[in-house]
């Protein structure tokens, strides 16, 4: 059983099999079997203590994997709508948001929920690693590790494609212990994570794993325990974007620890997850009843990526058919997948706030148009309890009140870049 400074005792388990075994310290996989599978977190503690006394994130630490508390960590909040509810005629719709909204005392300074898998993944790094985490981002996640990783000391490698750098703005400047490099302008998310790869496998760095990592969906999961410990109860309905489908997982694994919790109801919310046309593979995938997301081609694929608005949506091959994995979670919740255009998304950030009164990022907009057009469509019990997840918010404000620094990257290299000449460049950064 894992012990940890923070109390945390848990152990791993193989959805797969069932089995369970002790996490050795940075486990991803099951060990000793060969069906892909993801593993899951068993807390020892099955009621939930949301502990005040813990700060920011970690006072949901009785279910997170981690080894201390970071410093600057925010907690996703949760509250009733009044205004777009009212505006939808819904009597039970509650949002739980990650951002800045300063009115509302939440100051999340990179405006993204991916703060919440950043503080817990660094968190469940041994206070004495030495090693250089790796991460692949499209954007917002590289943002949030970014932040954490130079606030507490963490040495960091981030792989985003050169198109996609602007979202690496910062409030203050990062610290030398974070480098950045960029696969070259008409790559997307999946040519990042092919650059990660062959770095990870480098002496002196560790893969921070993606969807396979327990920490970065257990730290995702904290939105869920927001809603369910504001509402009281488990929602019927959760209705978020999705790129690669991690944090929907994480919901549908929170949302199992919150049955076993007791206290809150015995019902599985219905996973209601969303892509941005053109670009749907995990769409299609369950439209045509698929447990594998189908063949398609990889330069039309990155061309459709260029249209979405929703960038951090672009993820070409999503852990969605390995076991446990997105799939699994959508047919264990009666769950559906939906979509929605750039323009119904800019109309929805748009009644968004003007009826709530704060900026939403566009993947957050997604969600929330797919949401107006289940209602549009009488599709949803106006009584439903109904959890909206704006993965980021207050963007644009916040760039409007504060000073930003850029990070660049040290180097770009070429789509499909020669391994060993990767490796020669990375090895001299550090």
């Amino acid at each position: 059983m894992k012990h940890t400074s923070t109390q945390t005792l848990y152990k791993l388990q193989s959805i797969a099999t069932g089995r369970t075994f002790e996490d050795t310290g940075w486990l991803l996989e099951a060990p000793g079997e060969n069906d892909p599978t993801l593993i899951r977190a068993i807390y020892q503690k099955q009621q939930l203590d949301a502990d005040s006394h813990n700060p920011g994130l970690y006072k949901f630490a009785d279910w997170l994997p981690v080894n201390r508390f970071l410093v600057g960590s925010v907690a996703p909040f949760t509250y009733k709508s009044k205004g777009l509810a009212a505006y939808l005629g819904l009597h039970n719709l509650y949002i739980t948001f990650s951002g800045y909204w300063p009115e509302k005392g939440h100051l999340m300074p990179t405006c993204s929920f991916k703060e919440t898998e950043a503080y817990s993944v660094c968190a469940r790094l041994e206070p004495d690693n030495k090693k250089i985490l790796v991460v692949a981002s499209a954007g917002n996640t590289a943002r949030a590790f970014a932040k954490v990783c130079s606030d507490n000391n963490i040495p960091l490698l981030l792989c985003v494609p050169e198109d996609y750098i602007d979202s690496l703005w910062f409030n203050h400047p990062i610290k030398e212990n974070v480098k950045l490099i960029s696969s070259r302008s008409s790559g997307d998310y999946y040519d990042a994570i092919h650059l990660s790869s062959i770095v990870a496998r480098l002496d002196g760095f560790v893969a921070e794993g993606g969807a396979k990592n327990v920490a970065r969906r257990d730290g995702m999961g904290t939105t869920v325990l927001s809603a369910v410990t504001t509402i009281g109860a488990i929602p019927d309905y959760y209705f978020q974007a999705v790129g690669s489908g991690t944090g929907a997982i994480a919901a549908w694994e929170a949302n199992i620890r919150l049955i076993a919790d007791g206290r809150f109801g015995d019902n599985k919310m219905k996973l209601m997850v969303s892509q941005n046309e053109p670009f749907t593979p995990i769409y299609d995938a369950w439209k045509s009843k698929s447990r594998k997301i189908l063949d398609f081609d990889e330069n039309e694929a990155r061309l459709k990526v260029e249209i979405i608005d929703a960038k951090v949506l672009s993820n070409r091959k999503p852990p969605y058919s390995i076991i446990g994995g997105l799939y699994d979670a959508l047919l264990d919740t009666d769950g559906d997948v939906l979509k929605a255009d750039n323009q119904s998304a800019r109309e929805a950030a748009a009644l968004f706030e003007k009826h709530e009164g704060i900026d939403i990022h566009p993947a957050a907009a997604i969600a929330t148009a797919t949401l107006i057009a289940e209602v549009k469509d009488k599709k949803l019990d106006k009584e439903a309890v109904i959890m909206l997840n704006i993965t980021g918010g207050g963007e644009k404000r916040f760039k409007n009140e504060n000073e930003l620094f850029y990070l660049k990257p040290e180097i770009i290299f070429d789509l499909n870049p020669n391994k060993n000449y990767v490796e020669e460049k990375v090895k001299r950064l550090f």
